[in-house]
């Protein structure tokens, strides 16, 4: 029997991750267990893909890391295609706020996370998580907004799957939504393919999801409602690519983690500096408000209808009308270029003419968001 323990941890340190290579910050890999960070799109869950998950898994369609593969798919008798296929899962509470729901992130999340990566969304799948003892009637409430969100952009949900769990071991209603797109000819957007000279620019307000989220939970109420920006960009983005073509060199939706750590993560993926002007940054007032109240700032609140574009700088302005010209893209704004200067770090200019690091957060200051 000795043995048989022996041989059993022997093969759990095995099969345990080695922390040996762990970049630490601060010491990250002495987390013995999963914690709330570790799902916010900050530095702790960017140690958890890089260490755990990447050397699992790994492959030429997954080392993109892109917020969707792409996929050359084609063989003896199959007509060649490249698809695009992104994954995502949503726990946000409350399930209904302002702006959306549960129901609405499902869909347009993974619509977005196709789009961004230059391909045209076709198809969804919907897997629910449910509580024993759920509403009916809200679950109801919550496939209708993802039927009505589906029909606005333009794709079919076409797989699915149900699972229910004990009263108490969920919390209402999780949702999965898997994707498919066809990527567009000659379009080839990557977090890897930001270049020195690139034109940086925003589709419009920054932190409206993330308050909206928090303005519910506090019980915050300003003039002005602080409402959701989710929404489907595949439409807006289609009439960027329509317009500029291979000028577009990476798009992002900067959802979990804000502005701040999708462009920490582009800088890091292409090797490059970046540099934004800290008063360019589109932000209501009401949303500013809210983030000063409770300490928190918007460049790391998280957003579910905007979209960051890297473009090359003669395309710029061309890009900028094209999103001003779009109801999704009004508040549309150039934030930055991309710099051969402090590679993989980001900076930006403040209003008062000094420059601050804006690092990649370790963990999130919003949590359950979406």
């Amino acid at each position: 029997m000795a043995e048989n323990l022996h041989a059993g941890a022997t093969e759990t340190a095995k099969s345990a991750p080695d922390f040996s290579n762990w970049s630490c910050p601060l010491p990250l890999a002495d987390y013995p267990a999963i914690v709330m960070g570790h799902g916010g799109g900050g530095k702790l869950g960017n140690e958890l893909v890089e260490h755990l998950f990447l050397p699992a898994f790994r492959n030429p369609a997954l080392e993109n890391l892109g917020d969707a593969a792409v996929l050359d798919v084609g063989g003896p008798g199959v007509n060649s295609a490249r698809l695009a296929m992104s994954t995502d899962s949503f726990v946000v509470q409350p399930l209904f706020f302002p702006g959306g729901s549960i129901g609405e992130l499902a869909v347009n999340g993974t619509v977005n996370d196709l789009a961004v990566s230059g391909a045209e969304p076709r198809y969804l799948s919907a897997s629910f998580i449910l509580e024993e003892g759920f509403p009916l009637s809200q679950l109801a409430a919550i496939v209708d907004a993802m039927a009505a969100a589906a029909a606005t952009a333009g794709v079919k949900i076409v797989t699915g799957d149900t699972k229910v769990v004990e009263r108490g071991h969920g919390d209402g209603c999780y949702i999965n939504t898997a994707g498919i797109g066809v990527l567009r000819p000659g379009i080839s957007v990557s977090p890897l393919h930001a270049m020195p000279g690139d034109a940086i620019l925003v589709s419009g307000t920054i932190g409206d999801h993330g308050m909206a989220i928090m303005s519910v939970r506090e019980g915050l109420e300003f003039e002005s409602q602080i409402r959701s920006d989710c929404a489907a960009l595949n439409g807006m983005i289609a009439d960027v690519l329509a317009a500029v073509g291979p000028a577009v060199h990476t798009m992002r939706d900067p959802t979990r983690g804000g502005l701040a750590s999708t462009l920490n993560e582009i800088a890091s993926s292409s090797g490059v500096g970046i540099e934004i002007d800290e008063p360019s940054l589109p932000v209501r007032p009401e949303v500013q408000s809210a983030c000063d109240l409770l300490g928190l700032d918007p460049v790391y609140v998280a957003n579910e209808g905007k979209a960051v574009f890297f473009v090359a700088p003669e395309a710029a302005d061309q890009v900028l009308a094209t999103l001003r010209a779009h109801p999704l893209g009004r508040d549309a704004a150039r934030i930055g270029q991309v710099t051969a200067q402090h590679p993989r770090m980001l900076v930006a200019r403040t209003a008062m003419g000094a420059n601050r690091v804006i690092p990649i957060q370790i963990g999130e200051q919003l949590p359950r968001i979406c």
